[in-house]
């Protein structure tokens, strides 16, 4: 989710609107009884609440009273939240979510929430009524934008997939008939040789129509081809004009790749960095490449929690590289007057904690720990960068760093 073309201000409210889908995902109601409306930023508001007025109306023929009485009160909590709003929507639209939803034990809570101006533009007036609030076309906005074919070949195998976003998603493979360079007794060289084209071009066929049958519906949604292997395999493969004649005017580059195995596609994406350039995976890999470099050398990275803040505090953090799976809250202590800190997962009850001076420790606050790591990087000017699990040193961010770490601008020995 990160990119150089958006200040930290992008990123956190992209962060902020996946906690709120993430969230609004959970709920449940009992029945028909959710609803959400996406609103565009050309409808006008009193048309909105007429629609919302009619639906409040025909709720009344709702057969289960606790269903209609459920339905008729988030319709009237989105009338009440309308009347905020001027003529239109604010730019690119609104989306409105309310309703009674379970908490357990038999007992609903009634939830509303509004969220302006999406990543993108809302295309048009929806309104959904279900057990569930529909999210899919806002989660639709967050996905990492770009999308590649991948070809990996060789006279032995191929594999073909795709480049979504940051993720790499091998899809078909194949395996050649093709002869070794040696023949079998009793064959002719020239036979030999003719047997052995015929095989290769059939093969290069088969590796084709995978492609076309793949990439051909896609093709006015795709970003570009990779195609790799070794030489001369991969030239004999386009020269050849196997692909559809739309998806080669899509090819973007060919590259040198030793496997074509599905770890080929993965050794595609990075041999054809330049080509990617744009394209998220290839900015989250040099961030991670830049914090393992500055790693090795021992002086200018942090990582973890504490040593993260503290760095954050001293205004010595560049970028602050956060894992895009890491979802925790930090606790914050009063510990005679110092403050100290414990990460939780999001779901957990708040520990009690032991003061390292021995001090009673009174709880001030509990907040979202990327948020509150994200206050600190905005107030010291540095920049959050978003990093995927989609890759190996992505995995490790989360894994063996606890999803937090930063590249500094000089060092400082924390």
């Amino acid at each position: 989710m990160s990119s150089d073309a958006e200040g930290p201000s992008d990123d956190r409210r992209k962060y902020e609107f996946k906690k709120v889908i993430e969230d609004l995902r959970e709920y449940e109601g009992s029945g028909t009884q959710l609803v959400t409306i996406y609103i565009p930023e050309d409808k006008q508001i009193s048309d909105v609440v007429e629609h919302v007025i009619t639906e409040h109306s025909e709720a009344s023929n709702i057969k289960s009273k606790q269903t209609r009485t459920n339905v008729q009160d988030a319709l009237t909590s989105i009338k009440d939240r309308l009347r905020y709003y001027d003529t239109f929507p604010p730019e690119r639209g609104i989306v409105m979510f309310s309703g009674a939803v379970n908490s357990g034990g038999g007992q609903t809570d009634m939830v509303t929430k509004v969220l302006e101006s999406p990543p993108e533009p809302i295309q048009s007036f929806r309104y959904h009524c279900d057990s569930n609030f529909l999210t899919g076309p806002l989660e639709d906005m967050l996905m990492d934008k770009g999308l590649f074919g991948l070809v990996v070949l060789d006279r032995r195998e191929a594999n073909v997939g795709w480049l979504k976003g940051k993720r790499v998603e091998p899809v078909k493979s194949a395996s050649s008939l093709v002869p070794g360079k040696q023949r079998k007794g009793g064959q002719s060289a020239q036979r030999f040789a003719r047997l052995r084209l015929e095989a290769i071009d059939n093969f290069y066929q088969e590796v084709a129509g995978m492609a076309n049958d793949l990439f051909v519906p896609k093709r006015h949604d795709m970003d570009g081809i990779l195609v790799g292997g070794p030489s001369p395999t991969k030239d004999e493969f386009l020269d050849g004009d196997y692909l559809h004649h739309e998806l080669q005017d899509l090819v973007v580059g060919k590259f040198d790749v030793a496997y074509t195995d599905e770890s080929g596609l993965y050794d595609l994406v990075d041999a054809g960095q330049d080509a990617l350039a744009d394209q998220e995976v290839i900015k989250d890999k040099k961030q991670m490449e830049e914090f393992f470099e500055k790693l090795h050398r021992g002086n200018e990275s942090t990582y973890g929690f504490e040593a993260t803040r503290k760095n954050l505090v001293m205004g010595s953090v560049d970028r602050l590289l956060i894992s895009e799976d890491l979802r925790k809250d930090v606790a914050i202590y009063d510990c005679g007057g110092q403050e100290e800190y414990e990460l939780i997962d999001h779901r957990h009850d708040t520990p009690s904690h032991d003061c390292e001076d021995g001090s009673e420790a009174e709880l001030k606050e509990r907040e979202d720990v990327i948020e509150f790591l994200m206050d600190l990087a905005d107030q010291r000017g540095t920049e959050t960068k978003f990093i995927s699990t989609d890759f190996e040193k992505g995995e490790q961010l989360y894994d063996a760093f606890g999803g937090i770490a930063g590249i500094l601008r000089y060092s400082t020995g924390v």
